[in-house]
């Protein structure tokens, strides 16, 4: 392994280099440049198909790996299509770094993987000496010649120094861009999310905001997402030059831990307060961490003290939120608080329309969206994911999509998400709807008041439990089936016929189910 000391790069990947600058700084933004990319070097080594790059502290190493690993990846690969790694190191520009040679691991097997390493002089560190994230490089000063020490002592100050490693950039899915589907134009709006739709809408909109921070709240994959990421496209949208953070609690509470160990949170500071729209999802996963309350309560104040834009989102309100501050609840409650309830069948069947219409190549047939619409019925994101497996499994077998298939192919998704339905709950819901009393539909009595009821109940039974027409009819006071095959069809009947009936099903379905 050969040993070489940085220097100034004249290769095919020094003028690539100088081209992905270029790129990366008409992209990325002048501001957004200068603070994060602008201080990055290239160090040319002896491997054509490996890039390494540097900074000038470990905080601003993290950050770049967090959010341009694969852009940086693509665009040398863009320029020198050989490159099949791109590596990101921490180096100090003010000290003599000897750096040794890396082998880093990618999709063809090396017949010898080596540890990345970092070897820095044994001159003590002061910690005043630490760069800036945002300073610009400068050349190393050359180092006053030391004498050399004897092995025991080189080796205790050796072990001293904690190596920096030069580890692979991450995949995309640490780093999760803003998803280009998820704009305003395609969440489907109905009662149970508009007020926060509208409140989403308006912190979007230019001039001063009318309220932050905005807290949106609901279950999991019931759209907060979807509405955090069209906040940022359309303000972004009219506000090219802003600066926009979107990330998790949990990516919060990793950087602040990082620059912690970095001696560093002076730049992490720094880069969340200069954003003007700072989104951060599943706030939830910041409680009970102490010291990353505090942060996030002085980040809270500054962005709305400065007039910024502030969204946080949570899978509760910010009252129930336990092992929170509540100085930071609060502060949060100061704001706008906007919930988001779990989709009722008509805004699920909307959603699957929604769906069916991006894919014009597949023809999904009406009772099989209505068998996912009615039996996925908590969280959107399964009732999507259920819709593609459907299509991908058809398109996989080349079958065609009917209710049967889907059936089949759904049938544990299916069985899990089917909330158990009683007769018992069936009964006393439909007597206490028509103001009766629940022997009343187990009585003998035919009179319309009460006959009709009976036969919705049965109705309902049929539909939505797995209990046969024998048992169905011996929960109504001992009845035969054929009694709950005829009230299942008259209620099918007036169903097309008689609007009171059909909005009393409807009603108590969505009860039932809800």
């Amino acid at each position: 392994m050969t040993n070489w000391q940085a220097t100034r790069p004249t290769s095919d990947q020094a003028r690539a280099w100088a081209r992905v600058r270029a790129n990366l700084r008409e992209s990325a933004g002048a501001r957004l440049f200068d603070q994060w990319l602008k201080p990055m070097e290239l160090i040319e080594g002896d491997e054509p198909d490996t890039v390494r790059l540097a900074l000038p502290s470990a905080f601003a190493t993290n950050w770049v790996r967090s959010h341009y690993a694969d852009r940086l990846h693509l665009e040398f690969k863009a320029v020198l299509p050989e490159v099949r790694a791109v590596m990101i190191e921490t180096r100090a520009p003010s000290r003599a770094a000897k750096l040794t040679s890396v082998e880093t691991l990618d999709a063809t097997p090396a017949p010898r993987a080596a540890v990345s390493r970092v070897e820095v002089s044994p001159e003590p560190v002061e910690s005043d000496d630490q760069p800036s994230l945002f300073a610009v490089p400068t050349p190393a000063k050359p180092a006053r010649p030391a004498p050399a020490p004897a092995p025991a002592t080189r080796a205790a100050k050796v072990a001293s120094v904690a190596p920096v490693p030069a580890v692979p950039l991450r995949s995309a899915s640490d780093r999760p861009p803003l998803d280009p589907r998820l704009t305003f134009d395609r969440f489907v709006v109905d009662s149970s999310n508009r007020v926060a739709f509208n409140a989403a809408l308006s912190l979007a909109e230019p001039g001063l905001p009318r309220f932050s921070p905005l807290f949106l709240h609901g279950g999991t994959g019931q759209g907060k997402t979807h509405l955090m990421h069209a906040i940022a496209h359309a303000f972004l949208e009219s506000h090219p030059e802003a600066v926009v953070l979107c990330m998790s609690a949990e990516r919060f509470m990793f950087d602040f831990v990082a620059a912690m160990r970095a001696r560093d949170t002076h730049s992490f500071k720094t880069r969340l307060r200069s954003a003007d729209l700072l989104l951060i999802d599943d706030l939830q996963f910041i409680a009970g961490k102490d010291s990353t309350q505090e942060e996030f309560f002085h980040t809270v104040n500054e962005l709305v003290s400065a007039g910024k834009r502030l969204v946080i989102s949570a899978d509760r309100s910010p009252q129930s939120l336990d092992g929170v501050e509540p100085r930071i609840i609060g502060r949060l409650g100061a704001g706008l608080v906007a919930d988001i309830k779990a989709p009722d069948l008509t805004l699920r069947r909307t959603i699957l329309n929604r769906k069916v219409s991006d894919l014009p190549d597949i023809v999904v047939p009406n009772d099989v969206l209505d068998l996912l619409a009615s039996r996925i019925r908590g969280n959107i994101r399964e009732l999507e994911g259920a819709l593609n497996r459907v299509v991908a499994y058809a398109q996989l077998t080349g079958e065609k999509i009917d209710l049967e298939f889907a059936v089949a192919t759904l049938g544990e998704v299916l069985r899990g998400a089917q909330r158990r339905i009683t007769i018992d709950e069936i009964q006393k819901l439909v007597s206490r709807h028509f103001e009766l009393k629940p022997l009343d539909l187990v009585s003998a009595r035919r009179a319309r008041a009460i006959a009709r009821p009976r036969q919705i109940a049965m109705y309902l039974a049929k539909r939505l439990t797995t209990r046969s027409l024998p048992e169905i009819g011996r929960k109504f006071g001992g009845r035969d089936h054929s009694t709950v095959i005829y009230a299942v069809r008259k209620i099918e009947e007036l169903r097309d016929t008689d609007r009171d009936i059909d909005n009393a099903v409807r009603v108590l379905m969505k009860e039932l189910e809800g």
